[in-house]
Parts: C-alpha cells; structure tokens; sequence
C-alpha cells in the first residue's frame, strides 16, 4: 500500500494504522503526486490513500492515473468533492479526522471487496456482496439481511403461486436467480419448516428435489 500525504507526520499516523491491520503492508509514502507516480511506476502497489490538498496538483487528477485501487483520506468535506472524487475512481471517502478504527474497518472490507473480484466472471450477488463489504460493517448486515429476505420471500412466492411442486431449477428461471440461489434458499425454506421437499421421480436418471408449501 501507497500513503500519499503532503504532511510527513500524517502520512506516517496513516502508515502506522494500516501497519496495524492484519494482511496489509505499507510499501512507501508519497508526499507529493509526482512522487506518488514515481513511486508506482517502480513498485507494484494495489491500494493507495490519497490526499487530495497536494502540493504540486489535486489528489483527483491523481486518482485517475494511479494503476491501483484509491481511498480519499482528506479534510474536504464539500459535496462536489467528494462527487468528482468518487467519479474519478475512488473506492472510498474518509474526512479528516477519522478514528483509526475507522481506517481499519475500510480496509478490512477491501480485503473481502478484493477476495469476492477475484473471479473471472461475476454474477451480480457477488458484485453487490462485494461493494456492501466497502461500506461499514453495520450497512452491509443490513443491506445483506434486506437482500436475503427479498430474495427468500421471493422464492416462497415462487413455490406458493404454483399450482405444481417446483424443483431448484424451475424457482430459479421464475424469479431470475442461478440455480444455486435457488436451491439454498429453498432448503433454508425447508429448514424453517415452511416448506417440503420431496424426490420427483422421472424416466431415467437420478430423482430431482422438488418443493411445495406445507
């Protein structure tokens, strides 16, 4: 990780914290753009926290040319600032002062943002899972939890307006979801004790778990 600071002393209050959270490392500070270019020009960095009062340009020219992930960490608190910081490719904002848990918190996230884009293809559950886990750790559990239970309702609704038991498979072209949603869902269902599931037997091959309301 890149600090990018034109104070010394906050760039390296800034180090010492990330130096504190498990699986992060703070391979340089920068106190100047110029520097911080130079800086990942000639060491791989994935994430950089940027100032944006610099002294040779604005942190958001910055952003925008760093080949890595960024987080604003800057007394600008001004709306419009932190729109065209986020427009130019910040991943988060954190306004100076800031508790240091807070960074913490922040970074941990990114850890699991980073762990969850990792795959080559992604559905969207992952691609919402991933920016929940750069929020705070109390919006994402109630962002998932909102989402979980729509989607459970959801797959309820499926199974209860058919007039025929429904298999994993059928749930999930009815309320467009993969087929794996589905089907953890519809056992979680099962478990509640809102649902049954019973094998439908067909011509050939293995039976196929289907479900109906009790």
């Amino acid at each position: 990780m890149l600090v990018v600071d034109d104070d010394f002393r906050v760039a390296d209050l800034h180090a010492s914290q990330v130096a504190g959270t498990p699986g992060f490392t703070v391979v340089g500070t920068a106190h100047s753009a110029r520097a911080a270019l130079d800086h990942v020009a000639a060491h791989p960095v994935d994430l950089a926290l940027v100032d944006l009062y610099l002294p040779d340009r604005s942190g958001i020219g910055l952003i925008a040319e760093l080949p890595c992930d960024v987080f604003v960490l800057s007394a600008a608190a001004e709306g419009a600032t932190v729109r065209r910081a986020l427009s130019a490719g910040a991943l988060a904002y954190l306004i100076k002062p800031f508790p240091p848990r807070l960074l913490s918190e922040k970074l941990r996230g990114y850890a699991r943002f980073r762990q969850l884009t990792e795959a080559d293809i992604l559905d969207q559950t992952v691609i919402d899972n991933a920016f929940d886990a750069l929020r705070s750790p109390r919006a994402s559990r109630s962002r998932q939890a909102a989402a979980q239970t729509v989607t459970r309702e959801l797959v309820l609704a499926a199974v209860d307006g058919s007039d025929a038991p429904l298999s994993a498979g059928e749930v999930a072209e009815r309320i467009g979801v993969s087929r794996a949603t589905a089907q953890r869902y519809l056992a979680d269902l099962v478990t509640r004790g809102r649902l049954r599931m019973r094998l439908r037997y067909g011509a050939a091959g293995r039976p196929e778990q289907e479900y109906h309301r009790l």
